[in-house]
């Protein structure tokens, strides 16, 4: 067991986590009632950018004058759209898992954005994420040239692109660490809201995702109440995040997996499988020993 000082700090990861973990189940009961996820996340992401702009107004002008922190917008705008579009519309746990291949693409964006080395161990990472990967997308009928091991729908690839952003997004909140968290999370939450209307509007005037429906109190309650969580956990993570190892951080928000998986049998969002099952030991190892990974030299 955890002592004391680290105790809370580990619970705070793990009700992040549990959000996360489960946030499907309501996202697919407000598209029941004809909100699209794209508008859910909007909703949601709208109260939490309402009420850090009006706790600490000068950190819209602080996001708008650091360019940096635009990516950071654009990032955690992708994560969110992405994940919460593909949770609803495919299985929840081969999202899941495809969607935390992120350490996988971390070895090459930290590469690319903190000039971290490729080391053997990053190496073994992307090693293990890939084999991952494979067994997750192996397609049924056999390998042949036309039916090879990649994302054959839509929620496949919302995974894998979320996934990637998510990448970044943690990537940059390791770069952009001289900024207030409230700007970081004021950017993260923004994102959410500019990414996710872009799209939306953009696919509602084309006819493929419908407008937000007419306000009923039904709905807008739980859209609310959803934004309070979301802003729950993300004060969770800045205060488990800041008072734990990052390896430590990074193991028990590995919590998400379990909870999305538990939850998509116990609610009917998904189906576990041998073939799931043995991707996804690969992809939680990499995410693993990626939490174990020495610390760059500075």
């Amino acid at each position: 067991m955890p002592h004391a000082p680290t105790l809370l700090p580990v619970l705070a990861l793990v009700c992040n986590a549990f959000i996360w973990g489960t946030s499907w189940w309501p996202f697919r009961w407000l598209e029941s009632q004809g909100l699209h996820p794209l508008w859910t996340t909007v909703a949601v992401h709208s109260l939490s950018v309402l009420i850090i702009t009006l706790w600490r107004p000068r950190t819209v002008w602080h996001v708008l004058r650091h360019p940096t922190l635009w990516v950071l917008v654009l990032a955690a705008g992708v994560t969110n759209a992405a994940f919460n579009w593909g949770v609803v519309a495919g299985d929840v746990v081969r999202v899941v898992l495809l969607f935390y291949l992120m350490p996988l693409w971390a070895v090459f964006l930290a590469r690319l954005l903190l000039n971290e080395p490729i080391t053997p161990h990053g190496g073994v990472r992307v090693a293990l994420a890939l084999a991952g990967a494979v067994i997750v997308l192996w397609p049924p009928g056999g390998l042949r040239a036309d039916n090879l091991p990649w994302p054959r729908s839509m929620p496949d690839w919302l995974g894998v692109i979320g996934g990637m952003a998510f990448a970044l997004n943690n990537v940059m909140l390791r770069r952009e660490t001289a900024h207030p968290p409230e700007a970081r999370a004021l950017a993260m939450f923004l994102g959410g809201v500019t990414v996710a209307a872009s799209l939306a509007t953009v696919l509602a005037v084309q006819g493929t995702v419908p407008w937000p429906p007419v306000p009923a109190w039904g709905w807008v309650v739980l859209a609310a109440a959803l934004g309070l969580l979301f802003l729950t956990s993300n004060v969770a993570l800045q205060y488990g995040a800041g008072r734990l190892p990052s390896n430590v951080t990074s193991v028990v928000m590995l919590t998400e997996v379990l909870f999305a998986s538990v939850s998509a049998v116990w609610w009917g969002g998904g189906v576990i499988t041998a073939q799931l099952v043995g991707g996804g030991l690969c992809i939680v190892a990499a995410a693993v020993l990626a939490s174990m990974a020495p610390s760059p030299a500075h």
